[in-house]
This record gives structure tokens, sequence and C-alpha cells, in this order.
């Protein structure tokens, strides 16, 4: 992939969607979560503005508005089986609306594919008929969307994420696999991330992350990624301030200025060699904006 905006030898992924949207003022709530942004036309511009903002900040990639049209969060919301298609295509058509509208055509689309219950609830993930069966209707829909790329991401089992990767192959995707951690480096079903990494990547995963993670559980995953790979690693960090109040849109503060999210970046490039940087919660098109132009320099 080129783009003459983004550094040499690094992918950029974009940022936190869901943040952006709630600076908005589109909230985040029970049942619909992120696909509230979907609902209506209005709201469908918002989230198209904030994938143009990312695209303008440098992101080689942009996340299509998936990671809640799973069956088992849009079934809560009482669609009916066209309905939920519908999101997904919906999602994955604004994401193609802004590229189109940012004039970056070598930008890929990437498909969000999250676990199928709380990300970061391990214990809830359901059997292995039941993931089949869901992550392969979300896997089908985003290929008959057209999505250049499925990102399975802030996966907190490693039987999860190689079942959901199993499905995307299947449909024929390419498909890079992300692991949400704690504090002590190890996925949150406690599994170590060495083990999951090279899970995976024997699975047929192109590239292995961790993302929506605080930047200290990151770095501490960083060695064990390293020590797994047999392609590319990436991470993008959860920089959301969870302690302190809302902002005036109702989302919450990041814990980072921009300027040190980006050195934050650099330095996990030079220490680690990652392929594949960006952000998570938290991480706004001016935090990205300053990690491609630190990462540049």
């Amino acid at each position: 992939m080129t783009n003459s905006h983004a550094p040499e030898g690094v992918l950029l992924l974009d940022g936190g969607v869901a943040s952006e949207l709630e600076r908005a003022g589109i909230p985040m709530a029970d049942p619909w979560w992120t696909t509230a942004a979907l609902r209506t036309e209005a709201k469908r511009q918002v989230l198209q503005s904030v994938h143009e903002a990312y695209l303008a900040a440098g992101a080689q990639v942009i996340t299509a508005d998936t990671f809640r049209t799973n069956l088992r969060a849009l079934r809560r919301t009482r669609l009916d089986d066209a309905g939920r298609a519908w999101m997904v295509h919906a999602a994955v058509g604004v994401a193609g609306a802004a590229r189109k509208e940012a004039r970056a055509p070598e930008a890929w689309i990437a498909g969000s594919i999250a676990p199928v219950e709380d990300c970061y609830r391990p214990d809830l993930v359901p059997e292995d008929a039941e993931l089949r069966a869901e992550h392969g209707w979300l896997a089908r829909e985003l290929s008959r969307a057209g999505v250049d790329l499925f990102l399975l991401e802030t996966m907190n089992t490693i039987r999860e994420a190689r079942i959901a990767l199993e499905q995307v192959l299947a449909v024929g995707g390419r498909a890079w696999v992300s692991f949400v951690c704690g504090a002590d480096g190890r996925v949150l079903s406690g599994e170590d991330l060495s083990g999951a990494v090279h899970a995976v990547q024997r699975a047929g995963a192109e590239a292995v992350l961790v993302n929506c993670t605080s930047p200290a559980g990151t770095e501490a995953a960083m060695r064990a990624l390293c020590r797994g790979r047999a392609g590319l690693i990436g991470a993008y960090p959860n920089i959301e301030d969870r302690t302190g109040p809302r902002t005036d849109g109702g989302g919450l503060p990041s814990a980072l200025h921009p300027d040190e999210f980006a050195e934050l970046l650099v330095r996990w490039r030079a220490d680690y060699g990652l392929d594949i940087l960006g952000g998570c919660c938290g991480a706004s098109p001016a935090h990205l904006a300053a990690a491609r132009n630190a990462l540049r320099a």
C-alpha cells in the first residue's frame, strides 16, 4: 500500500471511531452502541466525517463501523433479518463514501469483527457452534459488502479468535487478528500472548496485533508479540482517561496529548519493529496526525 501522507515502512490504522462519535454527540448505549450512527442519514454523515478526518490525518486503513453488527448484538435491537444485514452493508458503504470523498482510493476498508459478547468478559464467550454460526454470518455479510480486509479485534480468548478467523478464511478474506490484554501483557483470558500469536498465525492470520489495552499493558505485551512473530505485528492502544469526567459531547477525554501519543508510537516502532500502528479508544485524528508526522521524521 502506498500513501503520500504516511510514514515509510509502517501501516497506519485509524483511531477510536466510537470516541469520535461520542465527541460529536452520538452516545454509546445499549442496545445500539456504535450502530446508533447508522440509524439516520444525519448520523451517517457524522460517521462519514469521522472516517474522512482519519484519512486526512494519514490513516491507510479505516475501520468500518461494524464492531457491534454481529448477530447477537443486533438481535437485541429487535431488527429483522434484512435490517441486520442492512446495518453491515450501510457501515461499509459509509466508509466507502468517505474514501471516495477524501480521494484516497489506495486506503483499505477493514471490516471490524469483535467478540460476540463482551470484549472484556472472556468468561462469557459462548460455545463453538454458536461462535461459528455468528462469526460466519458476519464474515459473509462483510464479504458481500466488499471490505478489503477483515480486522478481528479486541479478541479476549484464543478459541474465539481462531473460530472467527476460520470463518473469515472460509469466505476467502484476508485477516488481521488483534487481542486485548491485561496489565500483565497476557490475553484477558489469562492465556499467554505468544501462544495466541502462534495459534492464529498458523491458522492463516496475516498480522497479529494488540488493541484496546492501556499503553502500559500494551508495552508489557510487546515482548510476547515479538517473540511469537512470524509475520506482521502491530498495536493500537486504548488511551482514554476513564478516571475523569466526560467531555461536553459525552465522550471520555484522552489520557495522552497528541505529541505524547506520537512519541509512544515512535518508540514502539524503534524498540519492537512494529509494522502496523494506530489508536483505539480515545485516539483522535489529531493523535494520528501527530504520530504520522513523528514517524515520518
